[in-house]
């Protein structure tokens, strides 16, 4: 978004990226370290996520995992409700809904998940960067340690931090690992020693390496480089999405502060501190860029400098480009009208598929292709496919029986017996009486049972030729 200010005209940081350097080489950023009242507000958001993330593999509901998302085996459990592959159109429905809300979101907040709910800024800004502070100090003092001489103080502040690194990043993977395989599995892994489940051990440092690599090294490149959400921006954000933004007409022409002067210049004081802080480096006093996550560090610090000075809060604020230019902001627009109502039919439909959604799924069915069989002692027989999906976590033995007419039922096979989330596939011959048959087809109600308990009632079709 181009700003309309005479000292912005030239877009060329446009042409770069802030953490490369003219010659294609890493810049590093050494971010000073935030503080203010976003940065306490997303520091209690980060903990309350992280909490969760930690504690919710191990919670256990009757026995059974809160959480397991075990895409190997296709077992799904969310909030204590059991999902398998038979509820593959709530995934998607899901799946379709996210997207959606995060195009939603993005329309009318722009970047505000990247900097407040994201894993990787989490992570980043609110563990391994905080660990980096402690034990390095804040941005001068790592910058300082990092172009002085190696000695006995470098060597220990760089291993230890390394190695702290590499203890966090193998307690992630193995949280993560645990969302998977489940915590009782996660644990007698932990419990065996490494050439018991050498493969494991060996998928699990490989894990923990790239969780590493990504924190120790490639940082907020992740964000700028591999993150295509950055790049959605330019299709999602219009003048009316709310974005960090520098009020450039408050702020303009910047100059340095001099105490007791009658100032003529703009609020800003050029202070380059909303830079220090930026975790990505980059400038936001250029406008809206790829790089900006929304964290609002430079806010808090823009507005700790404008109390120094005795100037308004906000310089540096959440605002439209709209609000900067005319002071008027309008969250609902068009399209961000057209994505809420989309996602309220949406979350309208899976609220209604997952309320009226059953523990055991029934389908009967006359085998296709096959007519009426005669049987001794004038009686007659349909031939059946029964399916039973048993989505609870409980093994389930089931019956069947005829409601509506006398008649007798042989399962073909042996005894309905269904594994928890399994399926059971069933043939079953229906036989009547001619003397019940007075049409080509009669109606019947065949029940499906469970521990004497009537799991559902089928009507389907008898076929049979009519008696004389």
């Amino acid at each position: 978004m181009r700003i309309q200010d005479n000292n912005y005209q030239k877009e060329a940081f446009r042409d770069s990226i802030a953490t490369v350097t003219k010659e294609g080489k890493r810049k590093w950023v050494y971010a000073k370290k935030p503080s203010g009242k976003f940065h306490n507000a997303r520091a209690l958001v980060s903990f309350f996520l992280l909490a969760f993330l930690f504690v919710a593999p191990f919670v256990k509901i009757n026995g059974h995992p809160f959480i397991l998302l075990n895409v190997i085996e296709r077992k799904f459990v969310i909030f204590g409700i059991p999902f398998g592959p038979h509820d593959l159109h709530l995934f998607a429905l899901a799946m379709i809904a996210i997207i959606i809300s995060i195009f939603l979101f993005t329309v009318i907040y722009g970047r505000i998940f990247c900097g407040w709910f994201c894993p990787q800024t989490i992570f980043m800004e609110m563990v391994f960067r905080k660990i980096e502070y402690w034990i390095e100090g804040d941005a001068k003092k790592q910058i300082a340690l990092k172009n002085s001489e190696w000695n006995g103080t470098k060597t220990f502040k760089k291993a230890f931090k390394h190695v702290v690194f590499f203890v966090i990043s193998f307690l992630i993977s193995n949280i993560f690992l645990a969302y998977i395989i489940g915590s009782d599995k996660l644990l007698q892994l932990i419990s065996e020693t490494p050439t018991q489940r050498f493969g494991a051990f060996i998928a699990i440092l490989i894990f923990s390496g790239l969780f590493y690599f990504v924190f120790s090294y490639f940082r907020e490149q992740a964000c700028v480089i591999l993150c295509p959400y950055g790049r959605l921006q330019g299709v999602m954000l219009d003048p009316n999405s709310i974005v960090i933004h520098y009020d450039y007409k408050r702020g303009e022409p910047r100059g340095k502060f001099k105490k007791d002067e009658i100032r003529t210049n703009g609020n800003c004081i050029d202070c380059h501190l909303c830079v220090d802080v930026c975790p990505t480096g980059i400038d936001i006093r250029n406008g809206t860029q790829l790089e900006c996550i929304n964290c609002a560090a430079c806010i808090d610090e823009c507005n700790s400098v404008m109390n120094k000075i005795n100037k308004p809060r906000g310089l540096i604020r959440y605002a439209s480009k709209k609000q900067i230019e005319t002071g008027v902001q309008s969250l609902w627009t068009p399209r961000a009208i057209a994505y809420t109502i989309v996602l309220f039919f949406l979350s309208t439909l899976i609220l209604y598929m997952l309320l009226n959604r059953t523990e055991v799924e029934l389908s009967v069915l006359r085998t296709p292709g096959i007519l009426f069989q005669e049987q001794p002692g004038k009686k007659i027989s349909n031939l059946y496919d029964l399916k039973i999906v048993n989505k609870t976590f409980n093994p389930l033995s089931a019956s069947i029986s005829l409601e509506n007419i006398k008649g007798e039922i042989k399962i073909i096979g042996g005894d309905l017996l269904i594994k928890p989330q399994g399926v059971t596939e069933a043939k079953f011959l229906v036989i009547l009486s001619k003397n019940e048959i007075h049409k080509l087809k009669t109606p019947l109600q065949i029940a499906v049972k469970s521990n004497g308990k009537i799991l559902d009632i089928i009507n389907t079709t008898f076929l049979g030729r009519i008696s004389k």
